[in-house]
């Protein structure tokens, strides 16, 4: 009778079978000792989990691992876990403990010259690392709970992230035994990600070879190639070579088992573009392929753990086990909307997907940069370079790039810019846009660094999405003619009045650039296209079990309710002082879950008063949705407390009627109105229809004739505010809005802003979480800023914006450049920059007052119109959680 895992194991035929060919290799394989055994037992009442460290030699090298089962003799599955460069098997051994408890065989490795394994660090070479897996395979394969397809060939799959991931794509391509494949975040052709374009990534290349523990870590030829690389600033033929021989590349034809590769978007180390590639080649070779982009990287940000665990056990359900009902997932997903749950390090984030990958390329639209030509100049040992991604610094730019703050610099003269028209609807782009340009040298080779901005509306603004850039070495031969130039792949969404930016740099803080002084000359030959993706579809917002029938609704709704009444347990006395304030938290402090000593929230302690549009604010993973979580009573603190009216917060305390709340994602019936959908969510309150209020709420909210209308023909901007209008209900004295303006464009982010300022009117309290600093900024009365868990500053906007050391002044001409030199060669004067106008200059005090400035400038004849402290909130934010250094 044939078995379900044979039945799956019919693809295998593209490839021929091999038995017992590794037989031989066992004796080259020994075991040298047991180092003890570990128990642990899931949180869900599973299987104990059974770790075994043992030290094994290969060719003369002790290879340190862990072995995880269940325990007993049932034949099993196995799994091979590899770790990321400069880590250790430790850093793997929770997934491991989670595969196993799923029923695998689970097998981890320190790799060649890290952890307590020995050897020289070779990068994956097949001779080496890719040697010891097919060795490590050969072990698995004496296991008697250990699933056979064959003597000597067990069932198995191989999965890592990084370095771990590349090394599983090495071993699908070297040893048949390989059945199935999970890649995370990791390189198709090293040479490609060190070198793009011939272009040394210096910095990556340099913490590349520090995180190894230093060059005499690794392989001579190796540490020789880096250090020649290193010195001479461009890459030769042997190192591309050397590189290349030791990347999944390699072996792109011999790949040919189902792989989902998980890449990150905030990623300047191996970027989209590597996914892509091996994408092709597996999907070439007749194999299935489903590609995951996650938030995070190795830029830092979000890794979606959880998730992206789920989906490779799924994955291996589905091709190891055999398991034809193992959601494995679509055949392309992108996460979309960024955010860290801070509790569990769940990701708060939407999914947009798609049945198969569409590549890089796919759908597309053409922007129009103009055609005019640009010189700048590569100055004298290129510097000072420009900024975009600036790796190991644990991905802070990355995360402001999310939270739509722009830190990157280009130096004026030394980058060419074309702008498109501001954009009459919003653009969602997916994958890697490309243009033509013209670019003439004044010596040798040109070397550019190319970028596409997202600039908004009143151009003060512009974004990097991911801060990635790309690199170009344009040759001698190729100048003068239209090159095309493939820019880095991101998922970006550039909303209605936004422009989008092109600029070519002549040098890049992560690369190395000539040194020898040039002029370089760019003109753009065509349009900018950008590809959209336009079979990706964005996971809805709404709860879909609602549209399965009111009655069901109102049972769960019921339910809920009847849970939360029963779970509502004696609270600490009222405390009179404070009856009149709408909140006020003490010492506030929440662990993440499992952990001991890692607090998500920490000491936090503020007071808000009536009449304050109170905004929270801080990078992904600052802990603010979990505050808001502890506030509104569905998590409880682990310290400290939070007063509402006087009254201590807890999970159904009855001052929380006073509050309404609004989280990204409400739920509403598309084929009512608005107006029946408020009414059948208060009707599921139980309170009283004279407590609604909807009249009052309607009004502020501003949703006019629509309110008769079904809720499927509104548009983002009408939804959101019909969230807020729900939220607004019972007129809440306090409320607290979560992203309010997510997916808005400009109008209507206008409009919410409008919203929240009238409910404040009214004497009553609004607390927004918001990652759009210019409308906080315009909006809100009072700041609260977290960083890592714990307040940074709280107060008036005016007073955290005001404060710094930069100066506006205005004059009543435009400022000559010969003048702002002047002024930045002052004694006391960081530096002078003319505002975009023209009439105006910012200048930083380094020493020298205020007031010695503008006596300065009264000497020099400028025709002042005014002077002043200027500090954006963007400025002060990015100070205030960078500890003042920004």
């Amino acid at each position: 009778m044939e078995t379900p895992i044979a039945r799956t194991s019919r693809w295998r035929g593209l490839l021929p079978r091999k038995r017992g060919r590794w037989a031989a290799g066992l004796a080259a394989f020994v075991v040298l000792a047991g180092a003890g055994t570990w128990t642990a037992t899931a949180d869900d009442g599973g299987p104990a989990v059974h770790r075994q460290d043992r030290m094994m030699r290969v060719d003369g090298v002790s290879i340190d691992t862990s072995y995880f089962t269940t325990g007993g003799t049932q034949r099993r599955p196995a799994v091979l876990i590899g770790h990321g460069f400069g880590g250790s098997k430790n850093d793997v051994r929770a997934q491991a403990e989670q595969l196993a408890g799923a029923g695998y065989a689970v097998l981890t490795w320190s790799a060649r010259g890290f952890g307590k394994s020995g050897g020289e660090i070779a990068l994956n070479a097949p001779d080496r690392e890719v040697k010891d897996v097919s060795r490590l395979i050969d072990w698995l394969a004496d296991r008697p709970e250990v699933e056979l397809d064959a003597k000597g060939d067990p069932r198995v799959g191989v999965t890592g992230a990084s370095y771990g991931g590349a090394v599983s794509l090495l071993a699908a391509g070297y040893d048949k035994r390989v059945d199935a494949i999970a890649p995370q975040i990791t390189y198709w052709n090293l040479a490609d990600a060190l070198f793009p374009d011939g272009v040394f990534k210096k910095l990556w290349a340099g913490i590349f070879v520090t995180t190894g523990g230093g060059c005499q870590k690794f392989e001579k030829q190796l540490c020789d190639m880096y250090e020649r690389v290193a010195v001479s600033g461009k890459p030769d033929a042997a190192a591309r070579a050397l590189l290349t021989e030791r990347s999944p590349s390699a072996v792109a034809d011999r790949i040919k088992v189902p792989a989902l590769i998980v890449q990150g978007q905030s990623d300047s180390l191996f970027p989209l573009g590597q996914a892509d590639a091996m994408a092709e080649a597996i999907r070439g070779n007749g194999a299935p392929v489903a590609v995951d982009w996650i938030a995070g990287g190795h830029d830092g940000g979000d890794l979606e753990t959880d998730r992206v665990r789920q989906r490779i056990g799924g994955w291996f359900d589905r091709y190891l086990k055999g398991d034809k009902g193992a959601d494995t997932g679509p055949g392309f997903r992108v996460t979309r909307t960024g955010g860290i749950d801070s509790t569990d390090g769940a990701a708060l984030t939407r999914g947009a997907s798609s049945d198969t990958y569409p590549g890089l390329s796919s759908g597309g639209e053409t922007i129009d940069l103009g055609r005019r030509t640009q010189t700048f100049r590569n100055p004298a040992g290129a510097n000072p370079p420009a900024i975009s991604a600036v790796p190991g610094v644990g991905g802070g730019l990355s995360q402001l790039s999310s939270l739509g703050v722009g830190l990157s610099i280009d130096f004026p003269g030394q980058h060419a810019r074309f702008d498109s028209a501001p954009l009459d609807k919003s653009l969602h782009v997916t994958g890697s846009p490309t243009v033509r340009v013209v670019v003439d040298a004044e010596r040798g080779d040109a070397v550019l660094f190319g970028k596409v901005y997202d600039v908004s509306p009143d151009g003060k603004r512009q974004v990097l999405p991911s801060q990635l850039v790309a690199p170009f070495r344009i040759p001698q031969s190729q100048q003068g003619k239209g090159v095309q130039l493939t820019l880095p792949a991101i998922d970006h969404q550039f909303d209605a009045g936004h422009r989008l930016r092109l600029v070519l740099s002549a040098t890049d803080l992560g690369y190395a650039s000539p040194a020898e002084p040039t002029t370089y000359k760019v003109t753009a030959a065509g349009p900018l296209n950008v590809p959209t993706a336009p079979a990706l579809k964005t996971a809805a917002a709404t709860l879909p079990w609602w549209t399965w029938g009111l009655p069901a609704a109102a049972v769960v709704i019921a339910a809920l309710l009847l849970l939360t009444a029963r779970r509502r347990t004696a609270t600490p006395a009222p405390d009179p002082t404070l009856a009149g304030v709408p909140l006020q938290i003490t010492g506030l402090s929440k662990k993440y879950a499992r952990s001991a000593d890692r607090y998500a929230v920490k000491e936090l302690s503020f007071r808000v008063e009536k009449g304050q549009v109170l905004g929270l604010l801080g990078p992904n993973g600052a802990g603010k949705t979990t505050t808001l979580r502890m506030l509104m009573g569905l998590i409880t603190p682990d310290d400290g407390e939070i007063r509402v009216f006087g009254q201590a917060i807890r999970p159904g305390a009855p001052v929380l009627s006073r509050v309404g709340s609004f989280v990204e994602g409400a739920g509403f019936l598309p084929h009512l109105s608005g107006r029946a959908n408020l009414e059948l969510y208060w009707q599921a309150t139980g309170r009283p229809a004279e407590d609604a209020y909807i009249e009052e709420a309607l009004e502020i909210a501003g949703l006019g004739d629509a309110l008769a209308r079904a809720v499927r023909t509104y548009s983002q901007g009408m939804r959101q505010r019909l969230a807020i209008a729900q939220a607004m209900l019972g007129m809440p004295d306090l409320l607290i809005l979560d992203e309010p303006t997510n997916g808005l464009d400009p109008p209507q982010i206008r409009e919410m802003r409008d919203v929240m300022i009238r409910y404040a009117a009214g004497g009553r309290t609004v607390i927004v979480s918001s990652h759009l600093l210019s409308e906080v900024e315009q909006s809100c009365t009072h700041l609260v800023v977290m960083d890592r868990g714990r307040l940074v500053q709280a107060g008036p906007v005016a007073e955290i914006t005001g404060s710094g050391d930069m100066l506006l002044v205005t004059s009543a001409q435009d400022v000559a450049e010969p003048l702002v030199g002047k002024v930045a060669a002052l004694p006391g004067i960081g530096s002078a920059v003319r505002t975009d106008d023209g009439r105006g200059l910012l200048v930083r005090l380094d020493g020298a007052t205020s007031s010695e400035l503008i006596a300065e400038l009264v000497r020099l004849d400028v025709p002042l119109t005014g002077a002043g402290p200027h500090r954006r909130l963007e400025d002060a934010f990015l100070t205030l959680i960078s500890g003042g250094s920004a």
